[in-house]
C-alpha cells in the first residue's frame, strides 16, 4: 500500500497515527480566566529540550487547554499512568468550558508551587510549565495549519517519592501510559538500557 496523505488513505482510520507510536500522553491541566480548572489528554505531546527542560503539546485546532495556556501563560503536564487510565480517558470528554474535567473524572487536585493551575494529585509526576511559544505551524507549502502548538519551559517538577528507586525515576513502576494508534494504549511492562556508543570507543 502507498498513499499520499493529502489524497486520503481509504482506510477506516488514519494509519499514520499508528505508525508514529507509541506517543507519550500529555495530561494537560490549565486554568480558565474564570478560575475553572481544565484537564485534557493530548497524544501529540513530547519533551523537546533538556536545556532548558521544555515540553510541547499540540491539537488539530485551538481547544480549551491551549486557549487557557496562552491566556494565562501557564500549564501543567501531568503523567498519565496505567492506574489512572480510566480517569485520563474520562477527562477527554468534550465538556463545556465552564465544567472542570477534574470533577467529571473523579480526580482530586493538588496545588502547584510556581504556577496557578492545579495538578492531578494522584499522578506519579507533574511538570509545572510556563508558556514559551504558541503558534500555528506551517505546511510544506508555507500555509498556516489549523493545528496549534504550545511549548512550555518546565519550571517545577513534582515526583511522588514512591517512584524514585536507586536515584532514578522508575517509569516501569509508575506505569507510564502511551498512546498507540486507533483506540490502543500501552503501559510499560519491560524496561532495558542501551548506552549511546562513542566513536572509536
Amino acid at each position: 500500500m502507498f498513499y499520499e496523505p493529502r489524497n486520503g488513505h481509504g482506510l477506516p482510520h488514519d494509519p499514520a497515527k499508528a505508525i508514529v507510536a507509541p506517543r507519550p500522553i500529555g495530561w494537560i491541566s490549565t486554568l480558565a480566566s474564570d478560575g475553572t480548572a481544565n484537564l485534557a489528554p493530548y497524544s501529540f505531546f513530547n519533551m523537546v529540550s533538556g536545556k532548558p527542560v521544555s515540553v510541547m503539546f499540540s491539537s488539530d485546532r485551538i481547544k480549551d487547554s491551549a486557549r487557557n495556556a496562552v491566556e494565562t501563560g501557564e500549564f501543567v503536564a501531568n503523567l498519565a499512568s496505567r492506574d489512572l487510565a480510566r480517569q485520563m480517558n474520562a477527562s477527554s470528554v468534550d465538556a463545556p468550558p465552564d465544567v472542570s474535567e477534574f470533577g467529571y473524572a473523579g480526580l482530586e487536585t493538588a496545588p502547584c508551587r510556581l504556577v496557578r493551575p492545579p495538578r492531578v494529585a494522584a499522578a506519579p509526576a507533574a511538570l509545572e510549565c510556563r508558556v514559551s511559544m504558541a503558534f500555528h505551524p506551517r505546511d510544506a507549502a508555507g500555509n498556516e495549519m489549523e493545528s496549534f502548538i504550545v511549548m512550555g519551559e518546565v519550571v517545577g517538577v513534582h515526583i511522588d517519592d514512591r517512584y524514585i528507586r536507586d536515584g532514578r525515576f522508575d517509569a516501569a513502576l509508575a506505569g507510564n501510559l502511551a498512546r498507540l494508534g486507533y483506540f490502543d494504549f500501552l503501559s510499560t511492562d519491560e524496561l532495558f538500557e542501551m548506552r549511546r556508543p562513542k566513536w572509536g570507543g
